[in-house]
Formats: structure tokens, C-alpha cells, sequence
């Protein structure tokens, strides 16, 4: 059927949402115009059935009268009817009406004698006490309704049935009929017009404070994070506003996140910009001289590319922690801890054996985690660099992984000179650095342990700092969960 397809069109997956208020009143009035129909028809069907009962115990009174009216005289069947039963047999204001007499032998005894038979599949109606039969047939070119009526004759001479038949025209059927169809189809359209214009009103009504929300959300500031009045709408609908509200609190916050970095970070390129470009001018102030020192302008030189590298760094690591940002939604793929640590290990020792650095790694299983490879070997190489950069000539840096009953445990241990517990908190926040490893490392930026923190947030990782084992320096320690 053609109806299918298209209700599957319009309400299937990625079917165009159109108007609400039209879908509720399509779905509400169409249904209720094919019951308002249906109900016609069986209403139109009932009143006529109603109508030929009617007309059905006139024609059957008539057919009594008029079988009244037969006797048996002299051993002959005869009808006694009066010239003003004729006429009225005649002519009816609405149509015509016929009779016929037929007796015991099945002669004519009065009325019109080509009067079409009963024919032999016609019942015996049960709706009266009385051996009649109704039945259509046609009659001078026009469709008649007979009743026939079997009447017992009978005198001291003779015995049997007569066979009494009246029928009319179906003129005044029709007209009853007609009238019955018109009064049936004025009342349903009043009716359905009633309903319509109910249905108009409720839905309008119902769906007001949809329009007030809208009016509430389009009107609020880009800077207003207060939540939307939940009491606005239906119960159906709070769900929704408290999804909106709680989507709205997330992009507030990540906007000001955004704007916080953004600030941080013009704060932070500031500084080595302004350098390198002095650090330009000095280069070329010490060009335009006559006599040109080449170890001054060689000493500008190594400033510059120094000055370049930390910018450049400090741009990297920029670009890590935006880069972080649009990867929340990757899940990525099982990680081995112990490969990647391994790895790490050789980038960097040979930063390790310049400072003199026992780098080490403590590793006897995979330690098999769920994660993004790249990211997880920026969290490692970042920790691992940091342990590097401020653990003094001679001293230790080693990489453990081990696996606990849930869990693996990613560590680092240095025996630097450690973070004061009261900063453990506030080294995650980009570009903050704590006292010690400022004296030690004056160039940083401050956005290793940000980065650390953020990566280990987006693999839903717990990360603590802690002492180191022998009292001094730091152990990193991050709790994933494990690979099941």
C-alpha cells in the first residue's frame, strides 16, 4: 500500500521534523475524520435499516387490511375491497403501490395480476408473527418493495391459503434515506468542526510553554550561564531543559577555559617574542657597525636560536593541550605500558647519560591499557623529561610499571628535590611552577604536569604525587585501569 512507505518516510530514521503543532494536529484530526467517516457510514446504514423497518410494518399493515378483506363465497376465493381502498392502493403522495389477490388454486382474484412472484429463495421474515416475505423486485420499469402474505381462507365447502401481495415504489424510501444521509453528514461536520477547533485550542494551549522557553533561551546574554526554569514547561519536557542547562554549563565553562588559555598563553609568547625580537635588533644594531665584533654577534646569534627553541617548545606544548581538547571522544586501542615506557627510555637516554643519570626501567608485565598511543607517549616522555631536567648529575630517574587487580600503575621516580606537599595541587595548572624548580630550571614554561594531568583526565586516570622512596625527589604515580 502506498500509505505505508510514506508514513515510513516521515516517521522513519532521518525523516525532516516538520511543525510539532501540525504533526499533533495531523495525528489527532486524521484519525478522528476517518472515525467521524466510518461513523457516518454506520449511522447512514443503521437509519436505513431503521427506515425499511418502518416502511416494512407499513407495507405489512396494509397487506393485513387488505387480507382482511378476502373470504370465501359460494366456494369461490373473493376480495371485498371498497373503491377508496383502491384509490388509496393507486397513488401515494411519494410513489405508487400495487396488490394482488391470488387464490387457493392460484388464479387472480383482484388486483394487478402480472404483480412479479415470490421468488423460491425468499425466507420467511422473523421480525413479525405472521407468514410474510419482503423481497425487491422491478415493475413497470421501477424498483418496488413486496410484502407477501400467506392468508388461510375457509367455509363449510372449501379450505386453504390465499396469497396477499402489496408493494410500493421506493420513492419515499429514498427520500427518507436521503434526508437521513444529509441530516447524518450536517451533524458530523458540526461535530467535526467542534472537535477540529477543540483540538486547535488544546494543542496551542498545550504547547504555549514550549514557546516560552524558546522566548527564555533566545533572549538570555552569551555571557548568561544561569540555568533555564525548568517549571516552564511539562514534565515530559524537563529532561530536556535540564540537558539543555547542564549542555550549556559545559560550554560556559569550556568557553572560559578557552579564554583563561588564550590569556595564558598570549601572557607567556609575550615575553620570548619580546626577547627575540630585541635579541633581532641587537644583531643588527651590531651589523651596522664599522667595526663588527664576530664573537658579540655569534653570542646573538646562539641567544636567538636558545630563545627560538623555548618558544618554539612552548608552542608545542600549546598546541599538545589544544590537541588534547578534541580528542575526548576517541577511545583508542589497547596500549602496552612496558613498550611504551621501553620506548621513552631510549628517546631519551641520551639526555640521561649527558647529565650523568641512571635511567632505569622496572617492568616485568605489559601492563595492557586502554588509550591513545600519541597521547600517552606525551603524558610519559613529558614525566620522564621533567624527572630528567631537574634531578641533579649523578642522581637516578626510574620508570616502573606494574600491574595491580584492577588496575596498572605507570610510575616515575627521580631523586630530584621533589615538590612541597602545600604545591602539589597547584603544579597541574598550566604555566604555574613551583620554588624548586624554579632555581633549578628558570626557562620552563610550566605546562608538563598541565599536560600530564589533562591526558590522564581524558583516559579517566588518577594521578598522585608523592615522595620518593629514598626521601628525596618525586614519584609520579597514574592509575589506569586495566585491560580486561
Amino acid at each position: 500500500m502506498p500509505l505505508l512507505p510514506a508514513l515510513a518516510r516521515r516517521l522513519g530514521p532521518g525523516a525532516t521534523l516538520g511543525s510539532l503543532r501540525g504533526q499533533l494536529l495531523r495525528w489527532l484530526l486524521g484519525p478522528l475524520l476517518v472515525l467521524v467517516a466510518l461513523n457516518t457510514i454506520s449511522v447512514y446504514h443503521n437509519a436505513l435499516d431503521a427506515a425499511d423497518t418502518a416502511y416494512d410494518r407499513s407495507l405489512l399493515a396494509s397487506t393485513r387490511a387488505l387480507a382482511e378483506r378476502v373470504s370465501v363465497v359460494d366456494g369461490k376465493v373473493v376480495a371485498d375491497v371498497p373503491y377508496v381502498a383502491l384509490d388509496s392502493f393507486e397513488t401515494d403522495t411519494l410513489g405508487r403501490i400495487y396488490y394482488k389477490v391470488t387464490g387457493i388454486a392460484g388464479e387472480t382474484v383482484s388486483g394487478y395480476a402480472d404483480l412479479p412472484p415470490v421468488p423460491a429463495n425468499v425466507p420467511r421474515s422473523e421480525a413479525y408473527p405472521a407468514l410474510v416475505r419482503f423481497y425487491h423486485a422491478n415493475y413497470n420499469g421501477q424498483p418496488v418493495r413486496i410484502a407477501a402474505l400467506l392468508q388461510p381462507v375457509y367455509d363449510d365447502s372449501m379450505r386453504g391459503i390465499a396469497l396477499i401481495q402489496v408493494g410500493e415504489t421506493l420513492e419515499a424510501r429514498r427520500v427518507l434515506s436521503n434526508q437521513i444521509l444529509f441530516d447524518t453528514l450536517v451533524w458530523q461536520a458540526l461535530l467535526l468542526a467542534a472537535v477540529g477547533l477543540l483540538v486547535w485550542f488544546a494543542v496551542r494551549l498545550v504547547l504555549r510553554p514550549l514557546m516560552q522557553l524558546k522566548t527564555a533561551v533566545e533572549t538570555r546574554g552569551p555571557n548568561d550561564a544561569s540555568d533555564v526554569d525548568p517549571t516552564l514547561v511539562h514534565k515530559e519536557v524537563r529532561p530536556l531543559v535540564a540537558a539543555l542547562n547542564s549542555s550549556r554549563l559545559r560550554m560556559h565553562m569550556l568557553i572560559n577555559s578557552q579564554r583563561r588559555f588564550i590569556a595564558d598563553a598570549s601572557h607567556q609568547l609575550r615575553t620570548p617574542l619580546t626577547v627575540l625580537k630585541t635579541q633581532a635588533e641587537l644583531a643588527l644594531r651590531e651589523c651596522g657597525k664599522a667595526d663588527t665584533d664576530p664573537a658579540a654577534l655569534r653570542e646573538i646569534a646562539v641567544s636567538i636560536v636558545a630563545t627560538t627553541d623555548s618558544t618554539v617548545n612552548l608552542a608545542n606544548r600549546l598546541l599538545t593541550l589544544a590537541r588534547i581538547e578534541h580528542r575526548s571522544d576517541d577511545s583508542g586501542e589497547p596500549v602496552s605500558l612496558r613498550g611504551l615506557a621501553r620506548q621513552v627510555g631510549l628517546e631519551l637516554a641520551v639526555a640521561a647519560v649527558a647529565k650523568n643519570i641512571d635511567l632505569s626501567l622496572e617492568a616485568e608485565q605489559e601492563g595492557m591499557v586502554q588509550g591513545q598511543s600519541l597521547l600517552l607517549h606525551e603524558l610519559l616522555a613529558n614525566l620522564v623529561d621533567n624527572a630528567l631536567r631537574y634531578t641533579p648529575a649523578g642522581g637516578s630517574v626510574i620508570l616502573r610499571v606494574r600491574e595491580a587487580a584492577d588496575s596498572v600503575l605507570l610510575e616515575v621516580e627521580d631523586s630530584g628535590p621533589g615538590i612541597a606537599t602545600a604545591e602539589r595541587e597547584r603544579v597541574f595548572a598550566p604555566f604555574y611552577r613551583a620554588a624548586a624548580t624554579l632555581e633549578r630550571n628558570p626557562g620552563g614554561h610550566g605546562l608538563g604536569l598541565a599536560i600530564v594531568r589533562d591526558i590522564a583526565t581524558l583516559h579517566n586516570a588518577a594521578i598522585t604525587l608523592d615522595d620518593a622512596a629514598s626521601g628525596s625527589g618525586l614519584k609520579v604515580s597514574i592509575a589506569f585501569h586495566a585491560v580486561k
